[in-house]
């Protein structure tokens, strides 16, 4: 064995025992709540397969011709993506539970093998019906529309001197052929990768393999569209756009990197590999080099799937199997393009006839100045506002930050940053406002999943600039999206407030549905210093006066809020709650939403993704409904409604109902306190997502969904499409 293979199988090693290690967390989970003393399996779904449900009604979008063509590609994409990220994290922990002996079962009665069983007979059929509707409608209607994704072998002789001609200047030096063979280990095989799996000949007969990977960093499908001949009338007439996979010309061109040696045959395969990689906080003297050391690490740990074609032989993907230490019921046979998410690079193409229109978002009119020269401070000091993302603009908080970092009178601005991108306009505020003598504090989450590097890069920057910066708490992730600007105002400090449901991203606030507030309230303004002075400092705070603080108080406020709304449904009052949210996975909330509804009060769960509550179950859970929107953009606002006997309550906030969001993250839920606001929340946006029967889907108690009878009436409710056209709200 080499030094080579000997240093990567140790280092394997070592991150799969890492991997298994966890820092112990205290559970604030004290046993079911009164009416439901005993728990039933029966009762709750099983969060992976309901998160595979979830990526089924992601690819119903794909199969739904009443979206634009490339927007149906675009969904074919994402599917592929949220796989990709499913194994790396979802399959990865329960496949090291499983070789661990884990027997545990979690409430839903399933243990790890069963699950990883049930996992991979479902994945299959939602990669056979994502592949076959690929063949046979989409790549066919997207031909019709001149778009044409053409085999090598079906290429004319004038595209393939083209598509020659692009692989020999562009595509050839980026190649590196890696042998397999005593003298040389098996190469490895990065996460993600597309990979071209060769076998040769010699001129003495003896058979070889090697491996070519196919370069992400060039153009993943190739013009190969020959200039249009000239009409009699001089006019060039249009000709349909032909393209070529990558690594179907790579393949077509072996022989020019293996000179001499006869290509018997070429396979391409995908690996992904576990990403779930624990980060040792308790055991690291410095969290970003722990950080740091983690990412590198993923890159050397285990196989959790390898894709290959139908048409790869068994010897070949026996070699692969072999050398990459992947069980058998870890392939997965499937047609081409392997890696769905590379459909990116086709949605890419410029044909904007064939994608969802366009539209400017507004600025709410409760943010625009009302005379000239007034910046957003005077705006804030009227009256709370709120921004619904993508509908409004996310250059108000841009803004916010940007007339603070230059404003004379801003002191300091602090702010939490979980996921804020690549060139991020925000991170940019914050350095102009230490470049102009402010103070800055900047909590970064370096925990946060594939984003540790970008993250890692502006907390340097920030650094390198004199900012006060954090890089998380010990055993939490900073969840919460928080700014606070501190001002002085004559006299007196002023506190200026944007708490958000959703990132400090300038890319995702034009892909996400999320919710900000702005607000100069004092006591919200005097718990956000709390706050920062928590996450900064040392503080064992716990009595907020206003906002809802993970992992310290909002589980026990939101109990507190249902057990409310039980109350007033056995004195007489109408009980009514509607939770708008990401996942619902934590097992005492579901049980307490259970014990609401055999008390009577009506209960609307909004949930995109994830659901373990089984919704319609006869004395359990009669009084509950759940409702999936899966539309245009990324539902990810989180709202919780509280009627409150007629004095309703609204709070908006970052986490969804999980024990890692209630227990293991700080967050924050933020109350609504306009009455105005509160009445457009629940009239205008919530009844309107309840409303919605083209894009939503019901759940049933078995765990699967149906759409709402009435989507194809031209009148009929389309939650996301009402949103765009009614951008200039009043609020």
């Amino acid at each position: 064995m080499s030094a080579a293979h000997t240093s990567a199988t140790r280092t394997k090693s070592r991150v799969r025992r890492h991997a298994g290690k966890r820092p112990q967390q205290k559970s604030n989970q004290t046993g079911p709540p009164d009416g439901c003393s005993v728990v039933d399996s029966r009762l709750y779904v099983n969060r992976e397969l309901s998160l595979l449900a979830f990526q089924k009604r992601v690819l119903e979008e794909a199969q739904d011709n009443q979206n634009p063509l490339l927007e149906r590609v675009k969904f074919l994409s994402i599917f592929g993506s949220n796989l990709e990220e499913f194994f790396m994290v979802r399959v990865a922990g329960l496949m090291r539970q499983a070789e661990s002996g884990v027997l545990e079962c979690g409430p839903d009665g399933m243990a790890p093998k069963q699950q990883l069983t049930a996992i991979h007979e479902m994945v299959l059929q939602l990669f056979k019906t994502a592949q076959d509707h690929l063949r046979q409608e989409i790549l066919p209607a997207l031909k019709k529309a001149g778009l044409c994704v053409v085999d090598y072998s079906q290429l004319t002789s004038a595209q393939r001197t083209i598509a020659d001609k692009y692989f020999l200047e562009s595509v050839f030096p980026a190649l590196t052929p890696l042998a397999f063979d005593p003298g040389r280990p098996f190469p490895h095989i990065s996460n993600l990768s597309l990979n071209l799996a060769v076998l040769l000949r010699d001129g003495k007969g003896a058979e070889h393999f090697a491996r070519v990977k196919v370069p992400d960093i060039l153009p993943q499908l190739v013009p190969v569209t020959p200039m249009a001949k000239e009409t009699g009338a001089g006019k060039r007439k249009p000709a349909p756009q032909y393209m070529l996979w990558l690594e179907q010309l790579i393949a077509a061109n072996l022989q020019s990197l293996f000179p001499g040696m006869e290509i018997i045959e070429a396979h391409p395969f995908h690996v992904t590999r576990d990403a779930d990689t624990a980060i040792q906080e308790l055991e690291a003297g410095d969290l970003m080099e722990s950080v740091e050391e983690g990412v590198w690490q993923r890159r050397f740990a285990d196989v959790v799937r390898l894709e290959v074609t139908e048409r790869m032989p068994a010897r070949v993907s026996e070699i692969l199997q072999q050398n990459l230490e992947v069980a058998p019921e870890d392939v997965y046979k499937v047609g081409q393009p392997l890696a769905l998410s590379r459909l990116k690079h086709l949605y890419a193409v410029d044909r904007p006839e064939l994608k969802d229109r366009l539209f400017v978002p507004a600025v709410p009119a409760g943010l625009q100045p009302e005379e000239e020269g007034e910046d957003i401070f005077a705006a804030i000091r009227r009256r709370d506002a709120l921004l619904c993302l993508p509908f409004d603009s996310f250059q108000p908080v841009v803004t916010f930050l940007q007339q603070a970092a230059h404003d004379p009178a801003v002191l300091a601005i602090k702010i939490t940053l979980y996921r804020v991108g690549r060139n991020s306009p925000v991170v940019e505020a914050l350095l102009d406002a230490v470049r102009e003598g402010k103070q800055v504090a900047a909590l970064v989450e370096l925990k946060a999943r594939f984003d540790e590097e970008s993250n890692i890069e502006w907390a340097r920057a920030l650094e390198n600039e004199g900012a006060h910066v954090v890089y998380g708490l010990l055993g939490l992730k900073v969840h919460c999206k928080t700014a606070l600007v501190v001002r002085r105002e004559g006299d007196a400090i002023r506190r200026y407030v944007h708490l958000s449901t959703g990132n400090y991203n300038s890319v995702t606030a034009q892909l996400y549905t999320d919710i900000g507030m702005f607000t100069c309230d004092e006591a919200i303004g005097a718990d956000c210093t709390d706050l920062f002075n928590y996450l900064t400092g040392y503080s064992a705070k716990v009595d907020y006066r206003k906002l809802l603080v993970a992992p310290v108080s909002l589980r026990q406020a939101f109990e507190r809020l249902i057990r409310r709304e039980i109350e007033h449904q056995r004195t007489g009052e109408r009980g009514h709650l509607i939770f708008k949210m990401n996942a619902l996975v934590d097992m005492r909330m579901i049980q307490l939403l259970y014990e609401a509804s055999q008390a009577g009060v009506q209960v609307d769960l909004l949930v995109r993704g994830i659901c373990c509550l089984r919704p319609g179950l006869a004395g359990v859970s009669d009084n509950i409904k759940v409702t999936s929107i899966v539309g245009r953009f990324l539902e990810h606002s989180r709202i919780f409604y509280f009627r409150n006997a007629g004095q309703e309550e609204v709070y908006l906030g970052s986490a969804d109902m999980m024990p890692r969001n209630l227990d293991r993250r700080v967050e924050v839920a933020f109350p609504v306190q306009d009455p105005k606001l509160v009445r457009f929340l629940h009239d205008q946006v919530l009844a309107v997502y309840l409303a919605d029967v083209v894009k939503a889907r019901h759940m049933k108690a078995d765990g699967t969904y149906d759409r709402p009878s009435g989507r194809d009436n031209a009148d009929s409710m389309n939650s996301q499409e009402w949103f765009i056209k009614q951008l200039t709200i009043t609020q």
